[in-house]
């Protein structure tokens, strides 16, 4: 047992993202870019990959590519990572799509309730199709809703759409904000992130956890509709 929890610990510590990309590049040099496709690709695509650093991994790309541009070009990382993150999700979808009846069977099943593929299809009636970008900010969610959403028999053409415009805004926005920000934190704090990659992974988890939490929150609390009174003829 205790080999066991070892075992996890060091497989945790693995897929830290400065320790994965140093694997990777030690691993493939040139071809690192097939990697790191195929990280993003993983997580969101492939049910078993919610345990892979997604924003994080983004991140901390963005900032070795700036420390060390000889081995990490930025203009080979985005169209990697860009693609990893759309053909996932389509992945994801028709995944959802063909497999959605023998996936979604069960409602004791912990992960594919089919009353989750009935809400989600209400959700997205009820708040459009913004919802397929939102989803791409948020960890774990990312994975699993184009696997809801293709089972829900949303229209493939309208996912893919704005999934590409999800993919863009959360592929250059995390990449471009280690690649420029972290410069600048650097300059301004007079550190190198680098030697505190495990905060940096802690704030920018805590940043994508953000929106969802707003949007909980103005739900929740925020001024209910009251129902309309029928007027006596």
């Amino acid at each position: 047992m205790e080999g066991l929890i070892d075992l996890f610990y060091q497989f945790l510590d693995f897929i830290k993202p400065d320790k994965l990309i140093n694997w990777l590049l030690d691993l493939l040099g040139v071809y690192v870019y097939f990697g790191l496709f195929f990280i993003v690709f993983a997580e969101t695509g492939l049910a078993v990959g919610f345990f892979l650093p997604g924003d994080s991994l983004l991140v901390v790309t963005g900032l070795m590519a700036k420390t060390l541009p000889d081995r990490l070009y930025i203009l080979y990382v985005l169209p990697a990572f860009l693609a990893g993150s759309i053909i996932g999700d389509s992945t994801g979808y028709w995944t959802g799509r063909i497999m959605g009846k023998s996936l979604f069977k069960r409602e004791d099943s912990f992960l594919f309730k089919p009353s989750r593929v009935e809400k989600a299809h209400k959700f997205f009636e009820k708040y459009g199709a913004k919802t397929i970008i939102l989803a791409r900010f948020v960890p774990i969610v990312r994975t699993f809703a184009p696997l809801v959403i293709g089972a829900s028999d949303f229209p493939y053409r309208v996912f893919l759409f704005f999934s590409i415009i999800g993919g863009v805004f959360w592929i250059f926005s995390m990449v471009l904000a280690g690649y420029f920000l972290g410069g600048l934190v650097e300059q301004a704090l007079g550190i190198k992130l680098q030697d505190h990659i495990e905060k940096v992974v802690i704030v920018v988890v805590f940043l994508s956890l953000l929106p969802p939490i707003i949007e909980f929150v103005k739900h929740k609390f925020g001024k209910k509709e009251e129902p309309e009174t029928e007027t006596a003829a």
